[in-house]
Protein backbone atom coordinates (compact mmCIF):
# COMPACT_ATOMS: atom_id res chain seq x y z
CA UNK A 1 0.00 0.00 0.00
CA UNK A 2 0.80 3.66 -0.68
CA UNK A 3 0.89 5.99 2.00
CA UNK A 4 0.30 9.47 0.55
CA UNK A 5 3.52 11.58 1.51
CA UNK A 6 2.12 14.45 4.02
CA UNK A 7 3.21 18.03 3.73
CA UNK A 8 4.90 19.48 6.46
CA UNK A 9 4.07 22.90 7.52
CA UNK A 10 5.86 26.17 7.17
CA UNK A 11 6.15 28.98 10.00
CA UNK A 12 6.95 32.61 9.42
CA UNK A 13 8.52 34.05 12.12
CA UNK A 14 9.36 38.01 12.62
CA UNK A 15 12.51 37.58 13.74
CA UNK A 16 15.95 36.16 13.17
CA UNK A 17 17.92 34.74 16.32
CA UNK A 18 20.90 37.87 17.22
CA UNK A 19 24.39 36.79 17.95
CA UNK A 20 25.51 37.44 21.17
CA UNK A 21 24.32 39.54 24.95
CA UNK A 22 20.40 40.62 23.40
CA UNK A 23 16.91 40.33 24.55
CA UNK A 24 15.18 37.32 25.69
CA UNK A 25 13.20 36.90 22.31
CA UNK A 26 16.29 35.64 20.38
CA UNK A 27 17.04 32.90 22.34
CA UNK A 28 13.51 32.04 22.29
CA UNK A 29 13.24 32.15 18.53
CA UNK A 30 16.67 29.96 18.27
CA UNK A 31 15.21 27.12 20.52
CA UNK A 32 11.49 27.71 19.02
CA UNK A 33 13.30 27.46 15.37
CA UNK A 34 15.69 23.91 16.66
CA UNK A 35 12.94 22.07 17.81
CA UNK A 36 10.90 22.69 14.82
CA UNK A 37 13.47 22.17 12.29
CA UNK A 38 13.96 18.65 14.66
CA UNK A 39 9.97 17.71 14.28
CA UNK A 40 10.45 18.55 10.07
CA UNK A 41 8.91 21.62 9.94
CA UNK A 42 10.13 24.58 7.74
CA UNK A 43 10.90 27.83 9.58
CA UNK A 44 10.74 30.96 6.99
CA UNK A 45 11.75 34.85 8.54
CA UNK A 46 9.50 36.55 5.79
CA UNK A 47 6.10 36.88 4.35
CA UNK A 48 6.71 36.28 0.90
CA UNK A 49 6.89 32.07 1.38
CA UNK A 50 3.18 30.93 2.16
CA UNK A 51 3.45 30.13 5.45
CA UNK A 52 0.60 27.91 7.17
CA UNK A 53 1.02 29.73 10.25
CA UNK A 54 2.74 33.57 10.98
CA UNK A 55 4.65 33.89 14.77
CA UNK A 56 4.76 37.76 15.30
CA UNK A 57 7.01 38.60 18.14
CA UNK A 58 7.70 42.23 18.25
CA UNK A 59 5.35 44.27 15.71
CA UNK A 60 8.19 47.08 15.63
CA UNK A 61 10.88 47.14 12.79
CA UNK A 62 13.60 48.91 15.16
CA UNK A 63 16.23 46.63 14.61
CA UNK A 64 17.73 44.14 11.48
CA UNK A 65 16.57 40.80 13.55
CA UNK A 66 12.98 41.75 13.26
CA UNK A 67 12.00 41.29 9.50
CA UNK A 68 8.55 41.90 9.52
CA UNK A 69 6.29 44.43 11.79
CA UNK A 70 2.97 45.65 12.18
CA UNK A 71 2.51 46.97 8.70
CA UNK A 72 3.69 43.97 7.22
CA UNK A 73 1.26 41.96 9.04
CA UNK A 74 -1.51 44.26 8.38
CA UNK A 75 -1.06 43.62 4.38
CA UNK A 76 -0.82 40.13 4.61
CA UNK A 77 -3.63 39.16 6.87
CA UNK A 78 -5.90 41.45 4.02
CA UNK A 79 -4.83 39.01 1.11
CA UNK A 80 -4.21 35.19 3.59
CA UNK A 81 -6.85 35.61 5.77
CA UNK A 82 -7.13 31.88 6.35
CA UNK A 83 -3.33 31.97 7.42
CA UNK A 84 -3.69 31.96 11.25
CA UNK A 85 -1.26 34.41 13.65
CA UNK A 86 0.11 33.74 17.06
CA UNK A 87 1.33 36.77 18.53
CA UNK A 88 3.96 36.38 21.69
CA UNK A 89 3.55 39.56 23.59
CA UNK A 90 6.90 40.48 25.43
CA UNK A 91 6.52 44.15 26.64
CA UNK A 92 5.08 46.81 27.60
CA UNK A 93 5.22 50.48 28.56
CA UNK A 94 5.45 50.03 31.87
CA UNK A 95 8.66 48.70 31.48
CA UNK A 96 11.04 51.15 30.02
CA UNK A 97 8.93 54.16 30.85
CA UNK A 98 7.81 54.41 26.98
CA UNK A 99 3.92 55.23 25.72
CA UNK A 100 3.70 53.08 22.54
CA UNK A 101 4.41 50.03 23.10
CA UNK A 102 0.98 48.81 24.31
CA UNK A 103 -0.92 50.65 21.59
CA UNK A 104 1.06 48.52 18.78
CA UNK A 105 0.62 45.68 20.93
CA UNK A 106 -3.25 46.07 20.84
CA UNK A 107 -3.16 46.19 17.19
CA UNK A 108 -1.43 43.23 16.33
CA UNK A 109 -3.56 41.40 18.83
CA UNK A 110 -6.44 42.53 16.62
CA UNK A 111 -4.87 40.73 13.28
CA UNK A 112 -4.50 37.39 15.50
CA UNK A 113 -5.70 33.88 16.09
CA UNK A 114 -4.38 33.41 19.45
CA UNK A 115 -2.92 35.22 21.79
CA UNK A 116 0.47 33.90 24.56
CA UNK A 117 1.80 36.21 26.88
CA UNK A 118 4.75 35.09 29.01
CA UNK A 119 3.58 35.87 32.71
CA UNK A 120 0.53 36.20 33.94
CA UNK A 121 1.64 39.87 35.06
CA UNK A 122 1.90 40.41 31.82
CA UNK A 123 -1.61 38.87 30.80
CA UNK A 124 -3.31 40.60 33.54
CA UNK A 125 -1.67 43.82 32.67
CA UNK A 126 -3.32 43.80 29.26
CA UNK A 127 -6.75 42.68 30.82
CA UNK A 128 -7.08 46.08 32.01
CA UNK A 129 -5.98 47.83 28.90
CA UNK A 130 -7.59 46.31 25.88
CA UNK A 131 -7.62 42.31 26.56
CA UNK A 132 -10.82 40.04 25.87
CA UNK A 133 -10.06 37.59 28.04
CA UNK A 134 -12.58 35.64 26.50
CA UNK A 135 -10.54 35.49 23.05
CA UNK A 136 -7.74 32.84 22.81
CA UNK A 137 -5.14 33.17 24.86
CA UNK A 138 -2.39 31.57 26.99
CA UNK A 139 0.19 32.27 29.37
CA UNK A 140 3.34 30.55 28.81
CA UNK A 141 6.36 31.16 31.25
CA UNK A 142 10.04 31.74 29.87
CA UNK A 143 12.82 29.48 29.70
CA UNK A 144 16.24 28.96 28.54
CA UNK A 145 17.95 26.10 26.84
CA UNK A 146 19.23 23.32 29.22
CA UNK A 147 21.86 22.01 27.16
CA UNK A 148 23.48 25.81 28.28
CA UNK A 149 21.94 26.77 31.60
CA UNK A 150 21.91 23.51 34.06
CA UNK A 151 22.59 23.24 37.45
CA UNK A 152 25.33 20.46 37.22
CA UNK A 153 28.45 21.78 38.18
CA UNK A 154 27.19 24.29 40.84
CA UNK A 155 27.28 24.19 44.66
CA UNK A 156 26.44 25.00 48.28
CA UNK A 157 28.74 27.28 49.53
CA UNK A 158 31.17 25.56 52.47
CA UNK A 159 31.29 26.61 55.97
CA UNK A 160 32.69 29.97 55.97
CA UNK A 161 32.71 30.60 52.51
CA UNK A 162 31.63 34.02 50.63
CA UNK A 163 28.09 33.82 49.52
CA UNK A 164 28.23 35.68 45.89
CA UNK A 165 25.55 37.19 44.17
CA UNK A 166 25.25 37.76 40.79
CA UNK A 167 23.18 39.83 38.49
CA UNK A 168 23.20 40.09 34.36
CA UNK A 169 22.00 42.18 31.91
CA UNK A 170 22.73 43.42 28.46
CA UNK A 171 20.69 46.64 28.86
CA UNK A 172 21.87 49.68 30.84
CA UNK A 173 18.35 50.89 31.59
CA UNK A 174 17.94 52.19 35.20
CA UNK A 175 14.63 50.14 35.44
CA UNK A 176 16.48 47.19 35.35
CA UNK A 177 17.36 47.46 38.89
CA UNK A 178 20.90 49.36 38.54
CA UNK A 179 20.02 51.72 41.98
CA UNK A 180 19.32 48.44 44.02
CA UNK A 181 23.00 46.23 42.65
CA UNK A 182 24.67 49.60 43.45
CA UNK A 183 22.87 49.73 46.74
CA UNK A 184 24.49 46.92 47.56
CA UNK A 185 27.98 47.38 46.40
CA UNK A 186 27.67 50.19 48.77
CA UNK A 187 26.51 47.82 51.62
CA UNK A 188 29.72 45.30 51.05
CA UNK A 189 32.05 47.89 50.28
CA UNK A 190 31.11 49.66 54.02
CA UNK A 191 30.94 46.21 55.37
CA UNK A 192 27.71 46.17 56.50
CA UNK A 193 26.97 42.89 54.49
CA UNK A 194 29.86 40.40 55.83
CA UNK A 195 30.35 37.02 54.04
CA UNK A 196 28.57 38.63 51.37
CA UNK A 197 30.50 39.22 47.64
CA UNK A 198 28.29 41.09 44.42
CA UNK A 199 29.00 39.73 40.50
CA UNK A 200 27.61 42.07 38.01
CA UNK A 201 27.70 40.89 34.40
CA UNK A 202 27.05 42.89 31.65
CA UNK A 203 26.43 46.52 30.83
CA UNK A 204 25.37 49.35 33.34
CA UNK A 205 24.77 52.76 33.71
CA UNK A 206 28.07 55.33 32.73
CA UNK A 207 27.40 56.87 36.37
CA UNK A 208 27.85 53.95 38.77
CA UNK A 209 31.39 53.53 39.90
CA UNK A 210 31.47 49.92 41.46
CA UNK A 211 33.10 50.03 44.84
CA UNK A 212 33.18 46.35 45.68
CA UNK A 213 31.30 44.10 43.09
CA UNK A 214 33.25 41.61 40.25
CA UNK A 215 32.24 43.00 37.14
CA UNK A 216 32.32 41.22 33.63
CA UNK A 217 31.32 42.64 30.44
CA UNK A 218 28.13 41.41 28.37
CA UNK A 219 28.37 37.67 28.22
CA UNK A 220 26.24 34.92 26.51
CA UNK A 221 25.65 31.27 25.87
CA UNK A 222 27.91 28.97 27.75
CA UNK A 223 30.54 31.54 29.08
CA UNK A 224 27.89 33.04 30.81
CA UNK A 225 26.49 30.23 32.38
CA UNK A 226 30.06 29.06 33.80
CA UNK A 227 29.94 32.43 35.51
CA UNK A 228 26.50 32.05 36.80
CA UNK A 229 26.59 28.53 38.16
CA UNK A 230 30.09 29.83 40.36
CA UNK A 231 27.42 31.84 42.13
CA UNK A 232 25.01 30.85 44.65
CA UNK A 233 22.40 33.58 44.73
CA UNK A 234 20.68 35.19 41.90
CA UNK A 235 19.77 39.22 42.70
CA UNK A 236 17.35 40.75 40.04
CA UNK A 237 16.00 44.20 41.08
CA UNK A 238 14.10 44.92 37.72
CA UNK A 239 11.04 46.38 37.49
CA UNK A 240 7.84 45.79 36.06
CA UNK A 241 9.30 42.63 34.00
CA UNK A 242 7.00 41.16 31.90
CA UNK A 243 9.05 38.09 32.44
CA UNK A 244 12.53 38.71 31.36
CA UNK A 245 15.31 36.10 30.92
CA UNK A 246 18.14 37.00 33.29
CA UNK A 247 16.47 35.39 36.19
CA UNK A 248 15.50 32.19 34.48
CA UNK A 249 18.67 31.98 33.01
CA UNK A 250 20.38 32.26 37.36
CA UNK A 251 17.62 29.85 38.31
CA UNK A 252 18.16 27.23 35.53
CA UNK A 253 21.60 27.43 36.73
CA UNK A 254 21.07 26.21 40.40
CA UNK A 255 20.34 29.62 42.29
CA UNK A 256 17.29 30.72 43.88
CA UNK A 257 16.11 34.66 43.99
CA UNK A 258 16.51 37.92 45.75
CA UNK A 259 13.98 39.60 44.07
CA UNK A 260 12.22 42.93 43.99
CA UNK A 261 7.87 42.55 44.94
CA UNK A 262 7.65 44.98 41.86
CA UNK A 263 9.21 42.84 39.28
CA UNK A 264 6.15 42.03 37.39
CA UNK A 265 6.34 38.49 36.01
CA UNK A 266 9.86 37.48 37.83
CA UNK A 267 7.31 37.26 40.91
CA UNK A 268 5.69 34.36 39.71
CA UNK A 269 9.20 32.41 39.59
CA UNK A 270 10.61 34.38 43.20
CA UNK A 271 7.58 33.36 45.04
CA UNK A 272 8.14 29.31 43.90
CA UNK A 273 11.66 29.62 45.25
CA UNK A 274 12.93 32.48 46.22
CA UNK A 275 12.59 35.85 48.88
CA UNK A 276 11.80 38.81 48.30
CA UNK A 277 12.04 42.49 49.28
CA UNK A 278 10.76 46.06 48.40
CA UNK A 279 13.19 48.49 50.33
CA UNK A 280 15.40 46.51 53.02
CA UNK A 281 17.46 44.13 49.95
CA UNK A 282 20.28 43.29 53.03
CA UNK A 283 17.51 41.69 54.92
CA UNK A 284 16.23 39.53 51.85
CA UNK A 285 19.50 38.15 50.89
CA UNK A 286 20.51 37.59 54.67
CA UNK A 287 17.22 35.58 54.94
CA UNK A 288 18.42 33.96 51.32
CA UNK A 289 21.46 32.97 52.36
CA UNK A 290 20.16 31.73 55.37
CA UNK A 291 18.12 29.27 54.29
CA UNK A 292 19.78 28.45 50.98
CA UNK A 293 19.74 24.78 51.15
CA UNK A 294 15.91 24.83 51.06
CA UNK A 295 15.31 27.70 48.68
CA UNK A 296 17.73 25.69 46.43
CA UNK A 297 16.16 22.01 46.72
CA UNK A 298 12.83 23.74 45.92
CA UNK A 299 14.29 25.49 43.15
CA UNK A 300 15.55 22.01 41.84
CA UNK A 301 12.32 20.48 42.00
CA UNK A 302 10.93 22.86 40.08
CA UNK A 303 13.51 24.66 37.54
CA UNK A 304 12.13 26.56 34.06
CA UNK A 305 12.64 25.12 31.15
CA UNK A 306 13.23 26.24 27.48
CA UNK A 307 12.69 22.78 26.46
CA UNK A 308 8.92 22.85 27.64
CA UNK A 309 8.47 26.29 26.85
CA UNK A 310 8.82 25.81 23.24
CA UNK A 311 7.62 22.23 23.24
CA UNK A 312 3.96 24.49 24.27
CA UNK A 313 4.78 26.77 21.69
CA UNK A 314 4.74 24.15 18.89
CA UNK A 315 1.52 22.41 20.32
CA UNK A 316 -0.44 25.96 19.83
CA UNK A 317 0.85 26.33 16.55
CA UNK A 318 0.24 22.69 15.39
CA UNK A 319 -2.99 23.16 16.79
CA UNK A 320 -4.02 26.08 14.78
CA UNK A 321 -2.69 25.28 11.58
CA UNK A 322 -5.03 21.79 11.94
CA UNK A 323 -7.86 24.34 12.86
CA UNK A 324 -7.36 26.71 9.38
CA UNK A 325 -7.48 23.40 7.32
CA UNK A 326 -4.15 24.51 5.73
CA UNK A 327 -2.76 21.15 6.24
Amino acid sequence: MLFARIRKPTVAISMVPARGPWGGSSPFVSQLSNLLWRRGWRVVFDLNSDPDAVLMIDPRKDHPAKRFGLVDLEKFRESHPQVPVLHRVNECDQRKGTDDIDELLRRTHELSDFTVFISAWLRDYFAERWLDTMRPHSVIYNGADPKIYHPIGNHLPAPGEVVRLVTHHWSDNWLKGYDIYQQIDHLIADGKLPGVALRIIGRWPKEIKWRAAETFGPLTGLPLAAKLRECHIYVTASRWEPCGMHHVEGAQCGLPLVYHEDGGGIVEAGKRYGIGFRDDPSAAICKAAGRLGDLRHRLLGDLPSGERMVMDYADVLQRLIIESGRL
